[in-house]
């Protein structure tokens, strides 16, 4: 243990960073919570619409950084969409259509962990789909995000990128970890090997669609409390929001019991083991 946390603070060292403590990052996220639910009553206020796109390799950090996000504010407003593999149904249907009736109304802001993006990433590596078909949602990706954006959603999307090495090490990582083996699907393990049929895939869908009204923002991401303060420090600053005036909350008196009493009822209390 004293050797990784070492080889951590040698390696920040190396990049001119100092160690980020679990104290000063707990701080820091703690000032952005504010920030975000701030954001959240405005976006509430105002009726906005929020669409965020999180894309990026297998352990990069998707889920940590949109927990981070999510952690102090209404699930009612931020909606984290993460949908399975598509039925035979929806195979049926326009690629783009199954997700489109999880967008944003007025008032959300919808999280996607992972998107039609899966299209030119998982799809395309894993061989689910034809070299045709990505092609076509390729040309076609851009022309509906802005058409996306003209209808009033702001679109935000975010490639977390991850170097070989940490992949490595967080992926040999859940292996044996109880909490964490759930997270090692047969394919993720099958994709971990084609870590460079991933960068072209990602090459060719960063230039089809990296337009200049949608443009992909890329975190780097080895570092996850550092990836999870500057995604969400830019991502309050890509939507202007002010405090929304609220009238301060003064609790009331409670009512008095009028005869109320306990009764003695059976209750079936959890055995206290802690």
């Amino acid at each position: 243990m004293k050797a990784d946390a070492e080889r951590k603070s040698a390696g920040n060292a190396k990049d001119g960073k100092d160690k980020l403590t679990g104290k000063k990052y707990a701080k820091q996220m703690r000032k952005l919570h504010v920030e975000l639910v701030k954001l959240q009553e405005w976006v509430k206020h105002k009726g906005l619409k929020v669409c965020i796109v999180f894309e990026g390799r297998d352990g990069a950090g998707k889920g940590g950084t949109i927990k981070a996000i999510t952690e102090r504010v209404s699930p009612r407003v931020f909606r984290v969409v993460a949908l399975p593999a598509p039925s035979e149904r929806q195979k049926s249907q326009m690629y783009i259509q199954r997700y489109m009736e999880h967008f944003p109304a007025a008032g959300e802001v919808v999280i996607f962990d992972r998107s039609w993006y899966n299209r030119a990433g998982v799809e395309r590596v894993m061989g689910f789909t034809s070299e045709d078909r990505v092609r076509r949602f390729l040309q076609l990706a851009p022309g509906v995000e802005k058409l996306m954006i003209e209808s009033g959603i702001i679109l935000l999307k975010y490639w977390l990128e991850v170097s070989m090495e940490e992949q490595t090490r967080r992926i040999a990582g859940r292996i044996d970890d109880g909490r964490k083996i759930w997270k090692l699907s047969p394919m993720d393990v099958e994709s971990y090997s084609r870590w460079y049929d991933y960068s072209r895939a990602r090459d060719e869908m960063f230039k089809a669609t990296d337009s200049s009204w949608s443009p992909w923002y890329v975190v780097n991401s080895n570092d996850k409390r550092r990836a999870r303060l500057n995604l969400i420090t830019h991502l309050l600053g890509q939507i202007p929001y002010k405090k929304v005036k609220r009238d301060k909350v003064k609790l009331p008196k409670r009512q008095k019991p009028h005869g109320y009493k306990e009764p003695k009822y059976p209750y079936k209390y959890v055995p206290e083991k802690f």
